[in-house]
Protein backbone atom coordinates (compact mmCIF):
# COMPACT_ATOMS: atom_id res chain seq x y z
CA UNK A 1 0.00 0.00 0.00
CA UNK A 2 2.57 2.26 0.80
CA UNK A 3 4.71 1.49 -2.27
CA UNK A 4 1.72 2.52 -4.52
CA UNK A 5 0.95 5.61 -2.32
CA UNK A 6 4.62 6.64 -3.51
CA UNK A 7 4.34 6.00 -7.01
CA UNK A 8 0.84 7.99 -6.89
CA UNK A 9 2.81 11.11 -5.40
CA UNK A 10 5.68 10.74 -7.81
CA UNK A 11 3.17 10.35 -10.61
CA UNK A 12 1.41 13.66 -9.30
CA UNK A 13 4.60 15.31 -9.10
CA UNK A 14 5.79 14.31 -12.85
CA UNK A 15 2.73 15.70 -13.88
CA UNK A 16 3.07 18.49 -12.38
CA UNK A 17 6.35 19.44 -13.60
CA UNK A 18 5.39 18.45 -17.52
CA UNK A 19 2.28 20.90 -16.83
CA UNK A 20 4.61 24.06 -15.86
CA UNK A 21 6.87 23.30 -18.73
CA UNK A 22 4.40 23.14 -21.11
CA UNK A 23 3.12 26.42 -20.01
CA UNK A 24 6.30 28.03 -20.18
CA UNK A 25 8.40 27.35 -23.26
CA UNK A 26 12.30 28.39 -23.11
CA UNK A 27 11.13 31.60 -25.36
CA UNK A 28 8.96 32.68 -23.55
CA UNK A 29 10.85 34.11 -20.35
CA UNK A 30 9.62 34.20 -17.04
CA UNK A 31 5.67 33.85 -16.54
CA UNK A 32 3.82 37.14 -15.33
CA UNK A 33 0.78 37.78 -14.18
CA UNK A 34 -1.68 40.76 -15.48
CA UNK A 35 -3.98 42.74 -13.12
CA UNK A 36 -7.38 42.40 -14.42
CA UNK A 37 -9.25 45.48 -14.33
CA UNK A 38 -12.86 45.28 -11.81
CA UNK A 39 -14.21 47.92 -12.27
CA UNK A 40 -14.52 47.73 -16.47
CA UNK A 41 -18.29 46.62 -17.63
CA UNK A 42 -17.92 42.41 -18.83
CA UNK A 43 -17.92 42.35 -22.38
CA UNK A 44 -20.81 42.65 -24.45
CA UNK A 45 -22.89 39.96 -25.66
CA UNK A 46 -24.21 40.34 -29.14
CA UNK A 47 -26.13 37.22 -29.27
CA UNK A 48 -29.71 37.48 -29.57
CA UNK A 49 -32.39 34.60 -27.84
CA UNK A 50 -35.11 32.83 -29.57
CA UNK A 51 -38.35 34.33 -28.70
CA UNK A 52 -40.00 32.65 -26.00
CA UNK A 53 -43.54 30.69 -26.11
CA UNK A 54 -44.69 32.02 -23.45
CA UNK A 55 -44.43 36.03 -25.29
CA UNK A 56 -45.86 34.80 -28.51
CA UNK A 57 -49.43 35.73 -29.54
CA UNK A 58 -51.77 32.16 -30.03
CA UNK A 59 -50.99 32.17 -33.53
CA UNK A 60 -47.51 32.91 -33.83
CA UNK A 61 -45.05 30.30 -33.99
CA UNK A 62 -41.24 30.19 -33.21
CA UNK A 63 -39.94 28.71 -35.89
CA UNK A 64 -39.29 30.30 -39.07
CA UNK A 65 -41.10 28.18 -41.58
CA UNK A 66 -44.86 26.59 -40.16
CA UNK A 67 -46.15 24.98 -42.87
CA UNK A 68 -44.97 22.16 -45.12
CA UNK A 69 -45.94 21.44 -48.34
CA UNK A 70 -47.18 17.77 -48.81
CA UNK A 71 -48.86 18.36 -52.20
CA UNK A 72 -47.76 17.32 -55.84
CA UNK A 73 -45.41 19.20 -57.96
CA UNK A 74 -47.17 20.82 -60.79
CA UNK A 75 -46.81 18.78 -63.86
CA UNK A 76 -46.11 15.71 -61.88
CA UNK A 77 -46.83 12.99 -64.69
CA UNK A 78 -45.96 9.87 -61.75
CA UNK A 79 -48.84 11.00 -59.47
CA UNK A 80 -51.28 13.47 -61.49
CA UNK A 81 -54.28 14.60 -59.02
CA UNK A 82 -52.60 13.29 -55.76
CA UNK A 83 -53.56 15.04 -52.74
CA UNK A 84 -53.37 14.95 -48.96
CA UNK A 85 -56.00 12.71 -48.67
CA UNK A 86 -54.59 10.18 -50.68
CA UNK A 87 -51.41 9.80 -48.24
CA UNK A 88 -51.54 7.46 -45.71
CA UNK A 89 -49.47 6.99 -42.05
CA UNK A 90 -46.15 6.56 -42.85
CA UNK A 91 -44.79 3.60 -41.50
CA UNK A 92 -41.21 2.69 -41.50
CA UNK A 93 -40.08 -0.32 -43.25
CA UNK A 94 -38.11 -2.97 -40.68
CA UNK A 95 -37.84 -6.75 -41.36
CA UNK A 96 -36.61 -7.33 -37.98
CA UNK A 97 -39.77 -6.25 -36.09
CA UNK A 98 -41.70 -8.10 -38.77
CA UNK A 99 -39.92 -11.08 -38.04
CA UNK A 100 -40.30 -10.85 -34.46
CA UNK A 101 -44.16 -10.04 -34.92
CA UNK A 102 -44.19 -12.95 -37.09
CA UNK A 103 -42.47 -15.19 -34.27
CA UNK A 104 -44.88 -13.83 -31.75
CA UNK A 105 -48.13 -14.41 -33.97
CA UNK A 106 -46.82 -18.24 -34.12
CA UNK A 107 -47.03 -18.33 -30.24
CA UNK A 108 -50.17 -17.58 -30.18
CA UNK A 109 -51.04 -19.33 -33.17
CA UNK A 110 -49.95 -22.42 -31.63
CA UNK A 111 -51.72 -21.90 -28.04
CA UNK A 112 -54.94 -20.98 -30.20
CA UNK A 113 -55.65 -17.79 -29.46
CA UNK A 114 -56.41 -16.61 -33.46
CA UNK A 115 -57.41 -13.43 -32.79
CA UNK A 116 -53.64 -12.05 -31.07
CA UNK A 117 -52.28 -14.08 -34.08
CA UNK A 118 -54.01 -11.90 -36.76
CA UNK A 119 -53.06 -9.17 -34.86
CA UNK A 120 -49.07 -9.87 -34.74
CA UNK A 121 -49.46 -11.06 -38.50
CA UNK A 122 -51.38 -7.56 -39.60
CA UNK A 123 -48.63 -6.07 -37.16
CA UNK A 124 -45.48 -7.73 -39.24
CA UNK A 125 -47.43 -6.94 -42.92
CA UNK A 126 -47.46 -3.05 -40.90
CA UNK A 127 -43.40 -3.08 -40.59
CA UNK A 128 -42.95 -5.32 -44.00
CA UNK A 129 -45.75 -5.17 -46.39
CA UNK A 130 -45.81 -7.77 -48.55
CA UNK A 131 -44.24 -10.44 -46.64
CA UNK A 132 -45.41 -13.71 -48.07
CA UNK A 133 -44.75 -15.72 -44.81
CA UNK A 134 -46.78 -12.92 -42.75
CA UNK A 135 -49.67 -13.28 -45.71
CA UNK A 136 -50.22 -16.82 -45.32
CA UNK A 137 -50.08 -17.17 -41.70
CA UNK A 138 -52.67 -14.53 -41.43
CA UNK A 139 -55.00 -16.15 -43.94
CA UNK A 140 -54.52 -19.42 -42.07
CA UNK A 141 -55.03 -17.75 -38.62
CA UNK A 142 -58.51 -15.84 -40.66
CA UNK A 143 -59.65 -19.08 -41.65
CA UNK A 144 -59.15 -20.21 -38.11
CA UNK A 145 -61.24 -17.47 -36.79
CA UNK A 146 -64.04 -18.07 -38.80
CA UNK A 147 -63.15 -14.88 -41.19
CA UNK A 148 -62.84 -16.86 -44.19
CA UNK A 149 -63.60 -13.98 -46.31
CA UNK A 150 -60.47 -12.83 -45.60
CA UNK A 151 -58.57 -15.76 -45.61
CA UNK A 152 -59.19 -16.54 -48.94
CA UNK A 153 -58.15 -12.74 -49.84
CA UNK A 154 -55.08 -13.77 -47.71
CA UNK A 155 -53.97 -16.90 -49.68
CA UNK A 156 -54.64 -15.34 -53.04
CA UNK A 157 -52.24 -12.59 -51.94
CA UNK A 158 -49.49 -14.98 -50.65
CA UNK A 159 -50.24 -16.81 -54.27
CA UNK A 160 -49.59 -13.47 -56.20
CA UNK A 161 -46.28 -13.07 -53.80
CA UNK A 162 -44.60 -15.86 -53.97
CA UNK A 163 -46.41 -18.60 -56.46
CA UNK A 164 -43.78 -21.16 -55.83
CA UNK A 165 -43.13 -20.53 -52.56
CA UNK A 166 -42.96 -22.91 -49.72
CA UNK A 167 -46.57 -22.45 -48.59
CA UNK A 168 -47.60 -22.51 -52.26
CA UNK A 169 -49.31 -25.69 -52.40
CA UNK A 170 -50.73 -25.18 -48.87
CA UNK A 171 -52.09 -21.68 -49.95
CA UNK A 172 -53.51 -23.42 -52.66
CA UNK A 173 -55.43 -26.04 -50.66
CA UNK A 174 -56.50 -22.96 -48.29
CA UNK A 175 -57.98 -21.29 -51.25
CA UNK A 176 -60.10 -24.59 -51.61
CA UNK A 177 -61.20 -25.24 -48.41
CA UNK A 178 -62.09 -21.70 -48.14
CA UNK A 179 -64.34 -21.40 -51.06
CA UNK A 180 -66.05 -24.36 -49.80
CA UNK A 181 -66.58 -23.20 -46.27
CA UNK A 182 -67.34 -19.70 -47.22
CA UNK A 183 -70.25 -21.59 -50.10
CA UNK A 184 -71.63 -23.34 -46.97
CA UNK A 185 -72.48 -20.45 -44.88
CA UNK A 186 -72.94 -17.85 -47.33
CA UNK A 187 -76.51 -19.65 -48.78
CA UNK A 188 -77.74 -22.36 -45.61
CA UNK A 189 -80.19 -24.88 -47.37
CA UNK A 190 -84.05 -23.51 -47.82
CA UNK A 191 -86.20 -24.69 -45.50
CA UNK A 192 -89.09 -27.51 -47.49
CA UNK A 193 -92.07 -26.27 -48.03
CA UNK A 194 -94.97 -28.55 -45.87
Amino acid sequence: MIVRLRVSILAVFCLCLAGAALAQSPDDGPITRVPVDKSAPPPKDNRKAPPRSDTLAPDESSSKQTETDVSAPSGDEKHPGADESELGEFHPFDPHKAAKCIEVGDYYYKEGNYRGAISRYQEALDWKPRDAEATYKLGESQEKNGDYKAALANYQDYIKILPKGPYAAKAQQGIERVKTKAGATASPPAPKPS
